[in-house]
């Protein structure tokens, strides 16, 4: 009894910590960006732990990497769910790419786009160079930069390629890759699945009876070390087919 009355006090003070936090950067993002610019970033990525500490999720990084991360890196990671659109920026000072939609998510939208996440409409070719000319843009004004190569949410497999651009962008810039593999204990709750809205999964995230999310980290990829995209993009897809044998098969 006295462990359920201490998780549910526990929620509640991370409940009313977030509502805190979320009035705090939804009233900041009204401001004029220059002034709030230089520690909105860091802001947002506090609410997002914030976040996840409301919902209740076991966030656990487990640090694969033999080198320590490069200074500034391109952050790639598979995407079966909608929870990793706060548990990147939650563990990395990222800033992401993220579908056009969400900037018109309730709250969420607007606190998005005082954190300079980029957005992107995927199917439309404008766009998606719109975003890479973006990433640049980003990665010379010193920012990390997290982007999903398979191009959204594909479920808890990997979808059979990856999408080009961000192995492109490595090239181009010289930026190190760094790949995140997310494994999700509870996949059925986790996963996104065609028809489900985001409060359906933030329902399904918050009720859950297993909420461990694992993040694993592996050394950065060096551009260099690929003679062009494809081969880049092959690699890079095939480590991740290695990591879904080792944690889902």
């Amino acid at each position: 009894m006295f462990y359920l009355l201490g998780k549910w006090l526990r929620r509640l003070f991370y409940g009313i910590d977030f509502t805190l936090y979320t009035a705090l950067v939804y009233l900041l993002s009204f401001l004029p960006r220059r002034l709030v610019r230089p520690v909105y970033s860091r802001l947002f990525f506090g609410w997002c732990r914030s976040f996840v500490r409301a919902l209740g999720v076991e966030l656990r990084l487990h640090q694969h990497n033999t080198r320590p991360l490069p200074r500034q890196y391109l952050l790639i990671a598979n995407h079966p769910s909608a929870f990793e659109d706060i548990g990147i920026p939650a563990l990395f000072p990222v800033h992401s790419l993220a579908k056009a939609e969400v900037r018109d998510w309730w709250i969420v939208g607007r606190i998005s786009v005082a954190a300079d996440t980029l957005f992107v409409q995927r199917e439309e070719r404008e766009s998606r160079r719109a975003a890479f000319d973006a990433i640049v843009e980003a990665l010379e004004l010193g920012r990390n930069v997290a982007v999903y190569p398979e191009g959204g949410c594909k479920g808890r497999r990997i979808f059979e390629t990856f999408r080009y651009g961000v192995f492109e962008i490595s090239l181009k810039t010289g930026t190190p890759i760094v790949p995140v593999f997310l494994h999700y204990e509870s996949q059925d709750d986790f996963e996104w699945k065609p028809g489900e809205t985001l409060l359906h999964k933030l329902m399904h995230f918050f009720t859950t009876q297993n909420p461990r999310a694992n993040y694993h980290v592996y050394d950065a990829l060096d551009p260099a070390a690929f003679a062009d995209r494809e081969s880049y993009m092959r690699h890079a897809h095939g480590l991740y087919l290695q990591w879904q044998a080792r944690y889902l098969d």
